[in-house]
């Protein structure tokens, strides 16, 4: 496999910078979730957050769609939405005799699926296919989505009346389930005088546009993973499996998601390579969502991040020659 230049590997770092300041504008601190959302965008792959409300959910992805030069479309997620609602309809024009199609919010670029976990399972099937094929179906034929395309949900765990939680295999689909937590005192306090007088998000101007951004997607694939760091993710994925702590750990997807999610983190940090680190910085991210807690585990409020730190200690990391 062709090596990535050096030259592309600053592209790829100088828009990840440009990205951050570009969202710092609006966002305070979160710099860690800021930034494994560019890998998530580099890696064309879906973000999941999930969180309490009024932290800076929705503000965030907002943030980012208006950093890109994407075509941007914004989904409320409610029981009554129904899957034509998300991906068109088709109708019949009586002035030219014809059917035409009418396309629905999903047939664009960047989509905010927002408070995803209150769409009824029928809809989270349509928007299913969207994120794993990049197409939607209707009536019969298959339209192919713009691309790059990428779906940023949101979900608050603690409302539980009207909800529906998202099944195993739409789980998967996504890259990586990110948690914002609450700002400090500091950042608190930061963020009642940045939005004090204005909407600093209204004044956004995208950094890089849609064909940039195709580009980047293709350089990161370039970036070396040595057998050693590959054969690392393996067993790390291979021990959610493994651990007694877990009904059902990662597949193989998450494998994937762990080796493209690496090479895009290496590339925006500098490096042509992938090393132990990156592997490690991304594991709860890429892992936790795509594992099963067992009824003991549960049982005992275990979360699937600190069953991911248990692997990581006992995993032994590789020593480059």
């Amino acid at each position: 496999m062709a090596q990535i230049e050096e030259s592309q590997i600053r592209l790829i770092q100088q828009t990840a910078t440009l990205i951050r300041q570009n969202v710092g504008q609006v966002i305070v601190g979160k710099a860690a979730a800021v930034d494994l959302l560019i890998v998530a965008l580099l890696c064309e792959g879906h973000v999941l957050f999930e969180d309490v409300p009024g932290i800076g959910k929705t503000t965030l992805a907002k943030s980012l769609s208006r950093s890109l030069g994407c075509t941007f479309q914004r989904i409320q997620f409610t029981p009554d939405l129904l899957p034509s609602d998300i991906t068109g309809i088709m109708f019949y024009n009586q002035k030219s005799s014809e059917f035409e199609f009418h396309p629905g919010p999903l047939l664009t670029q960047i989509v905010l699926a927002d408070e995803i976990n209150r769409a009824t399972p029928r809809t989270q099937s349509a928007l299913l296919e969207a994120m794993e094929e990049r197409q939607i179906s209707i009536e019969r034929e298959t339209l192919a989505l713009p691309r790059p395309f990428m779906v940023i949900a949101t979900q608050n765990p603690v409302e539980l009346e009207g909800t529906f939680p998202l099944p195993e295999a739409q789980l998967d689909r996504f890259l990586m389930r990110l948690r914002l937590s609450y700002p400090t005192r500091d950042e608190e306090h930061a963020i009642v005088q940045r939005f004090r007088e204005e909407q600093p998000l209204l004044e956004l101007q995208p950094v890089v546009n849609a064909e940039q951004l195709r580009s980047l997607q293709q350089s990161i694939r370039k970036v070396h993973v040595s057998a050693n760091i590959e054969n690392y993710m393996v067993d790390i994925v291979r021990a959610t499996r493994e651990h007694n702590a877990v009904e059902l750990g990662a597949s193989p997807r998450g494998t994937l998601a762990l080796y493209r999610a690496s090479q895009a983190y290496a590339a925006i940090r500098g490096r042509n390579y992938v090393i132990p680190d990156d592997v490690k910085g991304l594991a709860r991210a890429v892992l936790a969502h795509r594992m099963i807690a067992t009824s003991q585990t549960r049982l005992h409020e275990h979360s699937m991040e600190s069953i991911i730190d248990d692997i990581l200690l006992q995993t032994p990391v590789p020593v480059e020659p």
